[in-house]
């Protein structure tokens, strides 16, 4: 996790982790976070990748649709706002 997270850290993957679980982890969002703009940034089997918004602001106020499963090696993105 990196960016705007209390505290940005390396999490160890865990079977059926969520994008939850891992704020929960990293003590959840600074107040400079943009949290609806986050991303999860994966690698594809192919060795190309993909990047998948996530609206952490939202699902961190109780919006539970927008828990994404995490995989192995996501690197997840929390941009500072610029307001």
């Amino acid at each position: 996790v990196v960016g705007q997270a209390a505290v940005p850290k390396a999490v160890p993957y865990r079977s059926g982790m969520t994008v939850l679980d891992v704020m929960i982890d990293v003590g959840g969002l600074t107040k400079f976070a943009s949290g609806n703009a986050a991303k999860i940034v994966r690698r594809l089997p192919d060795g190309s990748g993909e990047t998948i918004p996530v609206r952490l602001g939202d699902l961190m106020n109780g919006a539970i649709k927008y828990n994404v499963m995490m995989q192995p090696g996501d690197i997840l993105i929390i941009p500072q706002s610029l307001l």
